[in-house]
């Protein structure tokens, strides 16, 4: 049977992109999406919500979203969703899910690089599987 794992969203920055390495160097980046869902009431009163979402990106995604991504810049994040469980301090069981990034686009002009011989951020394809002790956290 075929299945499918697929997060699209686009939203902006709520934090500045915080890089780790790995122990055995590979580097990984996360950070927060923000996106907005605007509605009228039945009595025609407007609102709107955000959502929150965790991205992680891996291997020269990474870098480039560490390198690229600002606080408050809109993006289109293209990956799939995997719940993070691990024990804290207090000895309980935590959870977070989070979106693994495969792509992505960086929907603005803020912070481009310039057009000199800079790398310009494109779409990355997964550096492949990450292994449970590849995660610094």
């Amino acid at each position: 049977m075929v299945s499918l794992n697929k997060m699209t969203i686009i939203g902006n920055l709520g934090s500045e992109p915080e890089m780790r390495f790995t122990p055995s160097g590979r580097p990984v980046t996360s950070f927060s999406i923000a996106t907005n869902w605007r509605y009228t009431t039945a009595e025609g009163e407007r609102k709107e919500d955000t959502e929150w979402f965790s991205v992680v990106a891996w291997g020269k995604l990474a870098e480039q979203c560490n390198q690229f991504l600002t606080k408050g810049r809109l993006v289109y994040i293209e990956g799939r969703l995997r719940l993070r469980t691990w024990e804290g301090q207090d000895g309980k069981t935590r959870a977070r899910n989070e979106i693994i990034a495969e792509k992505v686009k960086f929907l603005d002009r803020q912070g481009a690089p310039a057009a000199t011989g800079e790398a310009k951020p494109d779409d990355v394809e997964p550096a492949g599987d990450v292994e449970p002790d590849d995660i610094p956290f």
